[in-house]
């Protein structure tokens, strides 16, 4: 379904970034890092007007906490089947496990997220090219 998956602190440095197929893993990277404009846009907005159900994603997490993070996802767009609610699926599931890294005593935030179980559940929800 994703082709590219990323988690980014606060600041704006990558904690976690996986791509597939890795050929094209400078691509996504740049596409990761110029969606964060339109990101902090979306959520400078969501405080001066009323935001869009659909749009509720595009929030930070833990708003009252030091490190706030963000998701960001490439999904292919020839997979016209992909609806919405499939990708807030994708978001909850991203979220349920980064939650899971943060609750390990001996990770330490801000710190790269190298956790097998959130890398194994990262692979399963990117798509597998032959």
């Amino acid at each position: 379904m994703a082709v590219c998956i990323a988690v980014i602190a606060k600041e704006n440095y990558p904690l976690y970034i996986r791509s597939t197929p890795t050929e094209n893993e400078l691509k996504f990277h740049y596409m990761v890092h110029t969606s964060l404009d339109v990101v902090d846009e979306k959520i400078s907005a969501m405080g001066k007007a009323l935001v869009d159900q659909r749009e509720l994603y595009l929030g930070l997490l833990y708003p009252t906490e030091d490190y706030k993070v963000k998701f960001v996802m490439v999904v292919d767009s020839s997979n016209t089947a992909l609806r919405d609610n499939e990708i807030r699926s994708m978001f909850r599931k991203l979220h349920n496990s980064y939650t899971d890294v943060m609750c390990n005593p001996f990770y330490n935030p801000g710190d790269r997220i190298q956790s097998r179980a959130f890398d194994n559940m990262v692979t399963s929800m990117m798509i597998q090219v032959c």
